[in-house]
């Protein structure tokens, strides 16, 4: 459930395009929102009211002064750029995993209720799982619902990404009556979220990439790069597109504090 914040006047997302991570392998659609909220200053408009999260509670992570950083943050909060006519749906704990199937049915029905135009899911799978096919070329790959395709399929053709691969169940076997399945290891409720959403007719697209756990900070620069190829968040004419994209605070202890003097 959403829930607006006091002091924002925002209560319709109707034409807007929503962002929102997957909780997968390296945590890479998060830092990619991360990197999306704190490039184009996005404003809190409210939080997503759930059970299916784990409760946690923090201060707050694109803190630029004292006084923001006093504020405190909930597992799951919108933030808008009216001028994009973007919102975005930041996930920071993992999801409750007998409740994964509620969280789904619940961020479905809050996206059909909103009016937003199209759902782009940012998330991740495992590089080590792939199978022949995929360990060639670009380690991006994209799912498009049937609703979405209608009126972005030249768009995404345009772009030249490859569609997510369909692997066999049981790889290796040469059982011609088992049909390629869609698998995403390590990426959490993105394919749920991708088959609910061609059941109800819903406009969603996920951009993935494979990654290793480990410093993902690349990966997500990576994934808004491309990301913003599509939707044109900034400006493609710059030879430093990288450089302009602004790393939150909060990724200052991304790794944790630095190393006790005390142990040498």
């Amino acid at each position: 459930m959403f829930i607006s914040s006091q002091n924002s006047k925002h209560e319709a997302f109707k034409d807007f395009t929503l962002v929102m991570p997957a909780v997968a392998v390296g945590n890479v659609g998060q830092l990619a929102v991360d990197l999306l909220v704190s490039t184009l200053n996005m404003s809190r408009v409210g939080y997503f009211h759930t059970d299916c999260l784990i409760p946690m509670a923090g201060n707050n992570p694109y803190a630029t002064c004292k006084e923001d950083a006093e504020e405190v943050h909930t597992p799951a909060e919108v933030y808008t750029a009216t001028e994009l006519k973007l919102a975005v749906l930041q996930i920071r704990a993992p999801i409750i995993q007998t409740k994964s199937k509620r969280f789904r049915q619940q961020l479905v029905s809050w996206i059909k209720a909103s009016g937003f135009s199209r759902t782009v899911v940012l998330s991740s799978s495992h590089a080590y799982q792939r199978d022949d096919k995929q360990l060639q070329g670009t380690p991006l790959r994209y799912l498009a619902t049937p609703s979405l395709l209608k009126g972005s399929a030249d768009a995404l053709k345009e772009l030249g990404w490859r569609e997510m691969e369909r692997v066999a169940a049981f790889p290796g076997l040469t059982d011609t009556d088992s049909e390629p399945r869609l698998y995403i290891p390590g990426g959490g409720i993105t394919k749920g979220l991708y088959t609910d959403s061609c059941a109800v007719d819903l406009p969603l697209a996920v951009l993935l990439l494979f990654c290793s756990e480990g410093d993902n900070i690349p990966d997500a620069f990576a994934l808004v790069a491309r990301l913003n190829d599509w939707l044109h968040l900034l400006d493609n004419q710059s030879q430093d597109l990288q450089g302009k994209w602004k790393m939150p605070s909060s990724w200052s202890l991304l790794f944790g504090s630095g190393i006790p003097p005390a142990l040498f």
